[in-house]
């Protein structure tokens, strides 16, 4: 069973799905990838989010962007939206920022599978010191590769 479970609106998601599970990986998480429709197949989602012993869900949609929700109302695990960008891409942004009080969902940036996948090992990180170890290197990285940049562009 995975840690986190990564539900994509459709396939055309997927890449955005990949950032996610790649990051979770690199950190020694369990994340699996599905695909499940908030609007064409609800009852799947319902199974899908009951049937999983998940401890977080990320949930990654454009357009309308109701997948998040659906799963938040139907678990009190943490739900991560990442909104999908797309043709007018405030939709899907506004859906997943603008939840009914209650029933929250936290958003990260459009297209940012990294950071959801961030945030969730985050949250996991409360309860496990390896992943906040982990977490406190890569964050020296990117800090390192800021100052590396910062070099090459004197």
């Amino acid at each position: 069973m995975p840690d986190v479970l990564v539900i994509l609106g459709s396939k055309s998601d997927a890449a955005v799905g990949e950032k996610a599970v790649e990051m979770l990986r690199r950190f020694g998480v369990s994340a699996e990838m599905t695909v499940a429709s908030a609007h064409r197949t609800p009852d799947r989602v319902k199974n899908i989010v009951l049937g999983s012993e998940a401890k977080i869900f990320i949930a990654i949609a454009g357009l309308s962007a109701a997948l998040p929700g659906a799963i938040a109302s139907i678990t009190t695990k943490p739900v991560i939206g990442v909104p999908v960008s797309g043709k007018v891409n405030i939709d899907s942004i506004l859906s997943i920022v603008q939840m009914p009080p209650g029933i929250p969902v936290a958003a990260v940036g459009l297209d940012r599978g990294d950071n959801a996948a961030l945030l969730a090992l985050e949250m996991l990180a409360i309860g496990d010191e390896r992943i906040r170890d982990g977490l406190a290197k890569y964050r020296e990285e990117i800090a390192d590769q800021v100052e590396r940049d910062s070099e090459e562009v004197r």
